[in-house]
């Protein structure tokens, strides 16, 4: 290989390597997005977003998605599956994956009679939609309880500066280091040390 052609392989590497960390940084930074309290609803004891809402977070991230419906069929007349496809246009490389989902078909009470097939389709891809785009985009994570759990740096100086020069130092910095504390517990763990620190 001649010179020439190792500096273009080394420079190929150097933009391969700057787009997977564009890419990883992206899809941390939404992940971290907090959806508004207003907007999480609750149904059968399990809190969702609308579709609209994570619509937008793609719109303003992941500008020039599309979704594609692979193979929609009944499974009997119990429930309509939907094998849909997203593509997504990720800090500069075209992305794809596929879900897939089922919505039970509503049926009278006591009848064998469909209520409204057509809302349960469409209910359905819906479904397939939303899971796609929690799943590939991190949008809503905090809702589908799919967040990163790894701490900003601010919250690791905010912990380690409560106990800084105390014999609680060396506790909290391994419960960093090993993610032990992390954003699902970070709040409460720091009300804890919080409450230990100014008993002290």
């Amino acid at each position: 290989m001649s010179k020439d052609n190792q500096l273009q392989t080394i420079d190929d590497a150097k933009q391969w390597m700057d787009v997977l960390k564009g890419i990883v940084t992206t899809h941390h930074n939404v992940s971290k997005i907090k959806t508004p309290k207003g907007l999480v609803k609750k149904k059968q004891g399990f809190d969702y977003v609308e579709l609209s809402y994570m619509k937008k977070i793609a719109n303003e991230n992941y500008p020039g998605w599309s979704w594609t419906i692979v193979k929609s069929e009944a499974l009997g007349s119990e429930a309509y599956v939907v094998h849909g496809r997203l593509k997504w246009f990720d800090n500069g490389i075209w992305r794809e994956g596929d879900m897939v989902a089922a919505h039970r078909i509503q049926k009278l009470r006591g009848k064998n009679e469909f209520v409204d097939v057509g809302n349960d389709i469409k209910a359905a891809n819906t479904d397939t939609m939303k899971k796609a785009f929690n799943v590939y985009l991190d949008i809503a994570a905090d809702v589908y309880r799919t967040e990163d759990p790894s701490l900003e740096q601010e919250e690791i100086d905010v912990m380690l500066e409560l106990v800084k020069d105390t014999e609680l130092e060396d506790k909290i910095n391994e419960q960093l280091l090993n993610g032990t504390i992390n954003s699902t517990n970070y709040k409460a763990s720091l009300s804890k040390l919080r409450r230990i620190v100014d008993a002290e």
